[in-house]
């Protein structure tokens, strides 16, 4: 709690700096299930007694694109305006934090006096877990699992499980036809490190879902590990 309130009041603190005061600096989104983009607006006014003058705005991340009310970029003292982040979703899910430099005259190029964020909380469809399943190289080997849970308001069912590689054998398992599956990953040697990745593809409505990659590694012993 203590530390949500220092990045809160360390935030304040940024977006006060500036001489534009934002109605709220953190905005947080709730995507729909079948939503591509998300927007959230940042409103803001000018309190100080003196001209501002934004000189560049931008997203720090390619996923998002910034833009600000009328390209207006001059404000009188009490004059007030409007930057909206436009968050492309991809194929991400959970919760994603994106954020947004907003630089004002006389800003150091590597510091703007102001930093936004937009919160988006998107609905996972499907779990997986783990995503990457892990061997030492010159260990036991031997079977291990990865869990897919569908989350979705309707079923989804996985089509097939696809892979370029010799090294791993896989064995899908139906456990709750649309619902629960098992995938399984046998190395046939663990004497070389490898990376091997498996393409899961379903039958869900939402293009982004229709394909998911989890991983098989053969990696590097670890001495100290017990």
């Amino acid at each position: 709690m203590k530390a949500a309130l220092g990045i809160w009041f360390s935030l304040m603190v940024l977006v006060s700096a500036g001489a534009l005061e934002f109605k709220a600096p953190l905005q947080e989104v709730h995507a729909k299930m079948d939503e591509k983009i998300v927007t959230a607006d940042f409103e803001f006014t000018n309190k100080s007694d003196k001209e501002v003058t934004v000189s560049k705005y931008k997203a720090f991340c390619d996923c998002v694109s910034v833009k600000i009310k009328e390209g207006k970029l001059r404000y009188k003292p009490g004059e007030s305006g409007l930057i909206r982040a436009e968050f492309n979703l991809a194929n991400q899910a959970g919760v994603v934090n994106k954020d947004v430099g907003i630089w004002l005259e006389g800003d150091p190029v590597d510091k703007p006096s102001v930093h936004l964020t937009l919160r988006v909380h998107i609905p996972v469809l499907i779990e997986i877990e783990p995503k990457t399943l892990k061997w030492d190289q010159g260990g036991k080997g031997g079977p291990q699992t990865i869990t897919v849970r569908m989350k979705h308001n309707k079923p989804i069912h996985i089509k097939a499980v696809t892979t370029a590689s010799q090294t791993f054998k896989h064995e899908l398992k139906t456990v709750e036809d649309g619902k629960l599956y098992e995938l399984t990953l046998t190395p046939s040697d663990v004497g070389n490190i490898q990376l091997a990745s498996f393409r899961i593809e379903t039958d869900c409505d939402i293009k982004s879902y229709q394909a998911q990659l989890v991983f098989g590694a053969i990696q590097k012993a670890n001495p100290s590990k017990p």
